[in-house]
């Protein structure tokens, strides 16, 4: 790992804040949800990329598995001591996830195995009855490059 790498890991490590608000549990929610989370992520300085897939996952199964009529879902993103926990708290707390394989011509069925890939751990635990929460955590790197700096304002350090 270079110095300047480092530097932002270090950056991280040092950041604290959270982030948690109810989501309508339709594909509009979910969507809601994984995009205040980007904006939130980015705000604070954490790599988004892999984040928000994550949340994506998560919110589009609370707002499809874990949905009740009337009932909303939770977003909650937590960094404390260089780890971004992303929890999604439903209402269906009796189906709880399970990772497996899906059938090869589904087109569903992949989210927990994406989240299985994507994070450093992940989990479900229950809550107060009939809640659940399906958990991610990621050990933060360094921040993300801006996608909108495309380098070709950079010098070449190579000498002429």
């Amino acid at each position: 790992m270079n110095e300047e790498n480092t530097g932002a890991t270090a950056q991280l490590a040092h950041l604290a804040g959270d982030f948690s608000l109810l989501f309508s549990s339709t594909p509009r929610g979910a969507r809601l949800a994984r995009l205040l989370a980007a904006d939130q992520l980015r705000s604070w300085g954490v790599p988004t990329r892999v984040a928000s897939q994550i949340v994506a996952e998560l919110a589009t199964n609370a707002a499809t598995h874990g949905r009740l009529p009337g009932r909303s879902f939770r977003l909650t993103l937590i960094v404390s001591g260089g780890t971004l926990r992303i929890e999604a708290v439903d209402t269906r707390g009796d189906r709880l996830p399970e990772c497996r394989e899906p059938d090869p011509l589904a087109e569903s069925g992949r989210g927990l195995l994406l989240v299985a890939a994507l994070a450093d751990r992940w989990g479900v635990a229950e809550d107060h009855f009939p809640r659940k929460i399906v958990w991610a955590e990621l050990d933060l790197g360094a921040p993300d490059p801006d996608p909108e700096d495309d380098g070709s304002d950079r010098q070449d350090p190579r000498p002429r």
